[in-house]
């Protein structure tokens, strides 16, 4: 299995010459299987650049969606295989607390954008939301997931293929104002032993208690979750858009220096585009 980042930033895309270590694209994160199977995670402005590789190749392509937030679903008109004739699209759809399974496809309706999504010839399956099925097979991976906290929920899931384990949850407060759709412990279960942990880190302690209640964890949350459910790395994800390359850099080093106090050897980074993991080797 093999991942890589296309997208790391939250809420907007960040451009700029302060954003270029760590990217500014919205959320996106590719994993192809050793058997050729690819699996996106969210269709953020990062699944423009991953369109254009896609393209080059056949074979069908599975969208798994957290929720319905543009940042998570706006790249997706500009996905180049879905002006592929006959192309094959499964998309998995958030288990967001109001059912609206086909938003993203529904942004290309009206006076939304000049390409309406019943005129692609793309053939795109949109799965209807059974909140009951949490777990599944998909061409030799195992599928997990569970509802997240924030507002409108959505979901977290679980990648377990070719050996190895990936857990995706952004968009997360682990200890949100509201009523949690599910607990720490919880999550400390469906990421358990983790080769990767991908998790929302977008705020700070200073951030709070403005943004309380705004659907996102602090970083040293995310650390907290990643040691108590062993994992073997953190990647701190959905950054905020305003955090420039050495904000980044900072907050990557004081994550660190909390695992170093914790005494364990859990590997902790901020996410970048292009970066890749190869679970194989």
């Amino acid at each position: 299995m093999e991942l890589t980042f296309y997208g790391v930033r939250g809420s907007t895309p960040a451009p700029g010459a302060d954003f270029i270590k760590f990217g500014g694209n919205t959320a996106c994160v590719h994993v192809a299987l050793n058997n050729g199977t690819d699996i996106i995670l969210d269709a953020g402005t990062g699944i423009i650049p991953l369109g254009k590789q896609l393209a080059r190749k056949a074979g069908d392509i599975h969208l798994l969606l957290t929720h319905n937030h543009w940042d998570h679903i706006q790249g997706f008109p500009f996905f180049a295989p879905i002006y592929q004739s006959k192309r094959q699209i499964h998309i998995t759809p958030g288990m967001t607390t109001l059912s609206e399974h086909d938003a993203i496809l529904q942004q290309m309706s009206g006076t939304l954008f000049p390409v309406n999504y019943k005129d692609l010839p793309a053939i795109i399956c949109v799965k209807p939301v059974n909140h009951a099925n949490k777990n599944w097979r998909l061409h030799g991976a195992r599928i997990s997931r569970l509802n997240m906290n924030h507002p409108g929920s959505g979901s977290s899931y679980v990648i377990e293929a070719d050996g190895a384990k990936i857990a995706y949850i952004t968009d997360n407060e682990l200890y949100p104002p509201y009523k949690k759709e599910t607990d720490f412990l919880e999550f400390v279960e469906f990421a358990q032993h983790a080769d990767l942990l991908i998790h929302d880190a977008q705020y700070l302690f200073a951030d709070m208690p403005a943004k309380a209640g705004w659907g996102h964890s602090i970083a040293e949350e995310a650390v907290k979750l990643a040691l108590a459910c062993k994992a073997k790395n953190l990647a701190l994800y959905s950054h905020d858009p305003s955090r420039t390359d050495n904000d980044l850099l900072q907050l990557e080093s004081h994550c660190r220096s909390v695992v170093e106090i914790a005494q364990t050897e859990l590997n902790v980074f901020a996410a970048a585009e292009g970066m890749r993991f190869d679970f194989s080797i």
